[in-house]
């Protein structure tokens, strides 16, 4: 923890300390998952994700932006998740890990909101652009405009908070919401566009896989379904798969099994599909 000044999580692959060790050579081709929580994502949660992929020998790093910056400072236009977003990519380097093949596995909007600036950094920051990206798989996102959903996020968020704050700050972010976001969001998105305007139209070609569920209160299937077919449209590998019945990032407690190999399936595919790289 507490790498780079972030509260992010490195779980190193098998052998991968132990430098001249045969375990090294094997861990040297073996992919990197970046793991981006929800918005008030507790790590312990997020390390049951890890386990699908460290099973498989691959690094994971794991990190969740603070509520704060996801609720208010995007709302106000503040680009504070920029740094967090240059920070989780450095570390690729001071692992020595930036060769092998990386995979996002982002939730929710409070991880979308972080992975619209790891693909700018990725685009505009020069020690990124080598970074070899295998795919992306968005977990019950991304969402629009849906304040409704959103307030009910921050809820369970404050869920513990002092009932006084919880509704000021509920109505603080409403209110914010729909005045930026919304009313005036014709003239703010030219100075602060929204994370999903943003992805609609993102310069990445990595193959995509979306999971959602028509129960979730507070993405909007369709909203996603838009999001898989535009990016469809612009000649990105998109897979996308409606679990139906079940809640806001809980696919893979209500069907682990099928969503543990949705997601190996995914990573062996895209890894398959970069020059000299097997997984």
């Amino acid at each position: 923890m507490g790498a780079r000044g972030l509260e992010a999580a490195v779980e190193l692959a098998p052998g991968e300390a132990r430098e001249s060790s045969t375990e090294r050579g094997h861990a040297d081709g073996q992919p990197v998952v970046i793991l981006l929580g929800w918005a008030g994502c507790q790590d312990r949660y997020l390390a049951k994700y890890s386990a699908i992929y460290s099973q498989k020998g691959c690094t994971v790093i794991r990190y969740t932006a603070p509520w704060k910056m996801v609720f208010f400072s995007e709302t106000f236009g503040v680009r504070s998740l920029q740094t967090p977003a240059r920070r989780l990519l450095e570390l690729l380097f001071d692992y020595c890990i930036e060769n092998r093949p990386v995979l996002f596995h982002v939730f929710s909007n409070g991880g979308v909101m972080l992975y619209r600036y790891v693909i700018e950094a990725l685009h505009t920051h020069k020690p990124f652009k080598n970074l070899k990206v295998a795919g992306t798989i968005f977990d019950s996102a991304p969402g629009r405009r849906n304040v409704r959903g959103s307030l009910r996020a921050l809820a369970t968020v404050l869920v513990s908070t002092n009932v006084l704050l919880k509704y000021f700050l509920l109505f603080a972010f409403a209110t914010t919401a729909v005045v930026l976001r919304i009313l005036l969001y014709p003239l703010t998105r030219f100075i602060h566009e929204s994370h999903y305007d943003v992805l609609l139209k993102a310069p990445s070609r990595w193959p995509e896989l979306y999971l959602y569920s028509q129960a979730d209160a507070i993405i909007k299937a369709s909203e996603v379904k838009h999001m898989a077919d535009a990016r469809q449209q612009l000649g990105v590998s998109v897979k996308a798969v409606d679990f139906s019945d079940s809640a806001h990032v809980s696919h893979m407690r209500v069907y682990p099994t099928y969503y543990s190999n949705l997601c190996t399936t995914f990573l062996s595919d895209c890894v398959g599909g970069l020059p000299s790289l097997v997984v």
